[in-house]
């Protein structure tokens, strides 16, 4: 700024004045990329300096020398996304994501607030203190400025506090078609904005004067930022839940062919132990005639079949299969399995739903023991029976006491699979109109499912 008048730095007074809520907004989006992206120390900082000293410099650069919004506006999107490129870790395509929501952020909530205050300012002037055609000061324009930033501020903590399952655990391809629509919204806002540099707006053709001109073109711009941020966050979070939605259904269908599967073996292996009586007469024979070589083929093949059976007969063939490989597990892991299940005889449960349940919560009560040190009391206890006309499930398991004070009750290596297993259970429960209670005590976890028989009408807190 050296060897400019006062009255020209005066003329810069509003980049000037915004310039520490801008930084504070480069450090802001500095720590929303680091959280979601991942960086060093030394690029959050790098890329905080240079984000604010770019624009900072952009600003002036584009009023002393009246360059086009245009080709600053271009020229600022491609410098922000390389700033985000270069300096963060993550994978391209979440980059990009995480870019363009913070380019349209500044520009929507920036524009949505100077046009909401700047038309509340002029209506104010004009109906309160009578002024036919009012006119933003130079100070009023750098309040605005002032409280624009601060809103963008507040926006991007917004996001910090409340993306973390939109940019957690996507394939790359689901954000590269979530950026899209942001950078076109971006366009969209760049175009609307030259426009309005060129003049270029919703006037009343001159028959209402210049304060409605002025009220109309900052009702445009407030409309358009509204809508566009309206849409922005309608899409991403209705793409989070669609994506959601995609992998609890592919979980349960894969699920379902996994227990058809164990079904099935058990199916197999309850139809060798039923024939066991002629395989004995016919490994006699073999054994009388001395054919070696066919006797032990005929054992090899016994012993792929898996003559081994459950101890847990339900009712339920699948169920059956359930608890006998989760039995089986618990077993290799030195758990103490307790078992006593009787499934309704009356169908009112889908067998598959059943396995669901029965799954899910051996699955993450197996979990829960294995990760008890060696030594420690490793427990399942399983019971279900027939109560007031409604199925009682409750499994009890060991527990962590470490993962008992931070309330986790499940561990996967990928952290988007948390909670899924528990998430496809109270589907299940809430199809059948039933209700689930989960308490950690004493390093033990319980779950309790009632969920009401065919014909059941009755309130279902009476019977728990």
């Amino acid at each position: 700024m050296k060897g400019m008048s006062m009255k020209e730095i005066l003329e810069y007074a509003d980049i000037l004045a915004a310039a520490p809520f801008s930084l504070i907004y480069a450090r802001a989006a500095g720590k929303f990329c680091k959280k979601y992206l991942g960086a060093s120390k030394r690029n959050e900082r790098l890329f905080i300096l240079l984000s604010f000293g770019g624009g900072f410099i952009l600003e002036l650069a584009g009023r002393k020398y009246l360059v086009p919004y245009i080709f600053t506006a271009v020229f600022h999107v491609v410098f922000y996304m390389g700033l985000v490129m270069l300096l963060f870790w993550s994978d391209r395509e979440k980059r990009i994501l995480a870019a363009s929501m913070l380019l349209m952020n500044a520009r929507l909530a920036g524009v949505f607030c100077v046009s909401l205050l700047s038309g509340m300012v002029l209506f104010f002037r004009h109906i309160v203190q009578k002024i036919p055609e009012p006119f933003l000061s130079g100070r009023e324009n750098v309040l605005i400025d002032c409280i624009q930033y601060g809103f963008v501020i507040f926006t991007v903590y917004w996001m910090y506090k409340h993306l973390e399952p939109v940019f957690d655990g996507k394939p790359g391809k689901w954000y590269a078609v979530l950026a899209v629509p942001l950078l076109v919204i971006i366009i969209v806002y760049d175009v609307a904005s030259w426009g309005a540099s060129n003049g270029i707006l919703l006037r009343s053709g001159g028959r209402m004067g210049l304060y409605y001109d002025q009220i109309f073109s900052h009702a445009e711009f407030f409309l358009l930022s509204l809508l566009c941020m309206a849409a922005a966050i309608f899409y991403v979070f209705g793409m989070h839940r669609i994506y959601a939605e995609q992998e609890k259904s592919s979980r349960y269908h894969s699920q379902i062919a996994v227990y058809k599967m164990l079904a099935e073996q058990y199916r197999q292996s309850e139809s060798l132990r039923h024939d066991m009586k002629n395989h004995i007469i016919a490994l006699s024979a073999l054994s009388r005639n001395k054919e070696w070589e066919n006797l032990s083929c005929y054992l090899k093949n016994m012993e792929e079949s898996g003559l081994e059976t459950g101890a847990d007969l339900t009712g339920s063939s699948a169920v059956d299969a359930i608890l006998y490989q989760k039995r089986k597990r618990a077993k290799e892991e030195e758990i103490q399995w307790e078992c006593d299940v009787q499934i309704p005889k009356d169908g009112t449960i889908n067998e598959f739903d059943l396995c669901v349940l029965f799954g899910n919560i051996l699955d993450n009560a197996i979990e829960a023991c294995e990760r008890i040190q060696c030594g420690g009391c490793r427990f399942i206890c399983i019971q279900a029976k027939i109560v007031k006309k409604c199925f009682l499930l409750e499994v009890k398991n060991s527990m962590d006491m470490a993962q008992e004070c931070g309330k986790r009750f499940t561990e996967k290596d990928k952290p988007q699979e948390h909670g899924i297993g528990l998430m496809n259970v109270s589907d299940v429960v809430r199809g059948y109109n039933g209700v689930m209670h989960k308490e950690a005590e004493n390093s033990c976890f319980a779950i309790s499912i009632l969920i009401p028989l065919s014909g059941a009408a009755h309130d279902m807190k009476t019977s728990v």
